[in-house]
C-alpha cells in the first residue's frame, strides 16, 4: 500500500496493467453490474440538472425510467446510484453508438460542449474503485471478468492502471497528489 494525502492506495494500482479495449467488450461496463453507477449527493444534482438537456439521446425505456423514478436510486447496499433498466440492468444514461458499443450520453454531450458536467467519477475512475472512510479513501483496483480484454492490451501496451486512468485521478485528487503517485510508482520500480 502507498498512503498520499487522506488516501491509501492498493499496489494494484501500479502493478496490474489495464487499458479498454471497447472493440471487444462493447462498453459492456454500463450496462453490466448490480446496480448503477456509484454517484455522490453532488454529482446528483448536477446530474438531475443536465437530464433535460440530453433525455432526447436516451432510450424511450430509459426516458421512462427517469420519468417514473428519477435519476438515481439507493441500492441494496445502502449506496446512491444511477437508475437502471429494468430488463438489461443498463445505466439509464447509456446509449449505444453505430458501431454497436455502449457509451455514456453524459460523457457525448459533455465532448460535443453540450454541457459543463462530465460523467460520474465512479465511471470516469473504472477499474479504480474508492471507498471513502472518515478520515482517508481507500483506492483499489476492481477486476471485473468483462474486463479481461482490457487487461491483455494494457499488458501489451505497458499500461499500468494508474496511468490508464490519469485524467480522472487528476479529477478527483489533483495535480499534486498524481505526481506523488507518478513519482512513487516509479520509485517502487514495480512495472521495470
Amino acid at each position: 500500500m502507498i498512503e498520499i494525502g487522506n488516501t491509501i492506495i492498493s499496489l494494484d494500482i501500479i502493478e496490474v496493467n489495464f487499458a479498454c479495449d471497447i472493440k471487444t467488450c462493447k462498453g459492456i461496463c454500463c450496462i453490466e453490474g448490480d446496480s448503477g453507477a456509484p454517484i455522490s449527493k453532488e454529482e446528483e444534482k448536477q446530474l438531475q440538472k443536465i437530464t433535460p438537456k440530453i433525455i432526447d439521446r436516451l432510450s424511450p425505456e430509459a426516458q421512462k425510467v427517469i420519468k417514473k423514478q428519477g435519476i438515481s436510486f439507493i441500492d441494496e447496499e445502502g449506496d446512491l446510484v444511477t437508475s437502471i433498466l429494468a430488463n438489461s440492468g443498463a445505466c439509464v444514461f447509456t446509449i449505444i453508438d453505430k458501431n454497436g458499443n455502449a457509451k455514456c450520453a453524459i460523457e457525448e454531450a459533455w465532448e460535443n460542449d453540450e454541457i459543463n458536467v462530465r460523467k460520474p467519477i465512479s465511471c470516469h475512475l473504472y477499474p479504480i474503485r474508492i471507498t471513502s472512510y472518515n478520515s482517508f479513501d481507500a483506492i483499489n483496483y476492481h477486476s471485473w471478468d468483462i474486463c479481461k480484454n482490457a487487461l491483455i492490451k494494457g499488458k501489451k501496451l505497458g499500461i499500468p492502471v494508474y496511468q490508464f486512468a490519469k485524467e480522472a485521478l487528476i479529477r478527483k485528487y489533483g495535480n499534486e497528489w498524481y505526481a506523488q503517485l507518478e513519482w512513487a510508482a516509479k520509485n517502487l520500480d514495480i512495472n521495470k
